[in-house]
Formats: structure tokens, C-alpha cells, sequence
């Protein structure tokens, strides 16, 4: 999948699965992972069955991904960080186990 037209945001990189994936500043990771042809993003707790990014605004939920290790998170509603890890979610995360502390947000 390419863009439409060139953001001209600083160049930054994240991780995606172990692979390193090209961003600009201000992109959503979401956007950026389509951009570079993932359409994956996650895995549904019962069937297994693959899910990706569907509304783009935050209100359907397909695009949850693992970010810095904190699951439950919406790709498409999280900017792109320098260095960030984001991963496949597989399945549900126990959210109370999940919150992080307090201040390192």
C-alpha cells in the first residue's frame, strides 16, 4: 500500500513484530503499518480469527495492538514514536494486570 501524498514530518522508525518499520512524525502507527503493507493487527480471543484497522477514529476496535508491552491499545489512535515496540495482539489482555504504573505515562 503507498500514501497519498508525501508527509514531510521528520523520519522515524518503531518495531513491528522484530521488523523495523519506516514513519513519519505525526503519523497514527496504524497508518504507518498500512502504509508499509501490514494489514494484521491482531488475533480475536476466541476464533483466532485475523483482525486490522477498519474505522481509523477510535471507534471499532480491530486495530488493537501491543505498545511498549502494554496490550489493549489502539493503533490507530496513537501517535508514532521513535524506537516504540508495537506488536501483533493475540488474544485478550487481562487489563488489570496491564495498567502501568503511576507517572509513566
Amino acid at each position: 500500500m503507498s500514501r497519498i501524498t508525501r508527509n514531510e514530518g521528520a523520519e522515524l522508525f518503531f518495531y513491528f513484530g522484530g521488523e523495523r518499520v519506516k514513519a513519519y512524525e505525526g503519523d497514527s502507527i496504524a497508518a504507518a503499518l498500512l502504509a508499509a503493507g501490514h494489514t494484521i493487527f491482531r488475533r480475536t480471543p476466541v476464533s483466532g480469527t485475523t483482525r486490522g484497522p477498519l474505522c481509523m477514529m477510535g471507534v471499532c476496535f480491530d486495530c488493537l495492538v501491543q505498545i511498549d508491552g502494554i496490550g489493549n491499545q489502539q493503533a490507530c489512535m496513537h501517535a508514532v514514536r521513535d524506537g516504540m515496540v508495537v506488536e501483533l495482539q493475540d488474544g485478550a489482555f487481562d487489563v488489570v494486570t496491564q495498567v502501568p504504573a503511576e507517572g509513566t505515562l
